[in-house]
């Protein structure tokens, strides 16, 4: 298979992007994953932060010549196909969810958006089978790949300001479940009571790139509520 050529470029003095154009596959990030392994044992890498289409590293400016890491990432990108498709599958973890009522209180609004029934858009998405395409945005919060064309919504025009730990929503053309009470702009269509992110447990995050996400309809409640707040 034919990858994308990525853009290398310099973040600063002490770091190195490389970034693939869109679209997300699952292709790209395993080579993506692949060429983070090789950077970890690099010399002079202080961290390596996978993202979406994109790998970022940090370097000690005094400890490495910045052009010839860059040569290496580039060579590492290419030479890493091989080990991409050998990669091992990630974990299957199923995902119980409350669709509609309080814990989705955005299922109407995507059903009225992809003009599905709300009893259809819950089916539609807990049929899919994602994948984590990279942790972001709070600790545990898996992007994931995989969500069905029929369901791509856009984000809500107002965020929330408070979105509730654990809440399931699509963002544009992904879903993703909200570790952690923050603000947040995705519609949200249901919540689970798993723990996404939890410190005291090794490791303390749910999910790790690579993984495989099934959701599990636990309920289904097609009857909108009115919030009380944004």
């Amino acid at each position: 298979m034919r990858h994308p050529v990525p853009r290398i470029y310099f973040l600063g003095d002490e770091a190195l992007v490389c970034e693939t154009p869109p679209p997300a596959t699952l292709e790209v990030q395993r080579r993506i994953w692949a060429v983070a392994a090789r950077a970890r044992g690099w010399d002079a890498v202080r961290e390596v932060v996978p993202g979406m289409n994109n790998l970022t590293i940090t370097f000690d400016a005094l400890a490495a010549k910045a052009e010839a890491l860059a040569a290496t990432l580039e060579a590492a990108w290419h030479e890493a196909e091989d080990a991409a498709q050998g990669a091992p599958e990630g974990r299957e973890v199923e995902i119980p969810v409350s669709y509609g009522g309080a814990a989705g209180p955005d299922l109407a609004a995507v059903a009225q958006h992809t003009g599905l029934a709300p009893a259809d858009v819950a089916a539609r998405h807990a049929a899919g089978v994602y994948t984590v395409f990279f942790l972001g945005f709070q600790p545990g919060f898996a992007y994931l790949g995989g969500l069905d064309a029929a369901l791509h919504t856009p984000r809500r025009r107002e965020p929330r300001l408070a979105v509730p730990a654990g809440s399931v929503g699509i963002g544009g053309e992904q879903t993703g479940i909200y570790p952690a009470q923050a603000p947040g702009g995705w519609q949200l269509i249901g919540r689970t009571a798993l723990a996404l992110f939890d410190p005291a447990r090794n490791p303390p995050t749910l999910l790790m790139p690579g993984d495989r996400v099934r959701f599990v309809i636990a309920s289904l409640s097609e009857t909108p509520v009115e919030e009380t707040h944004a």
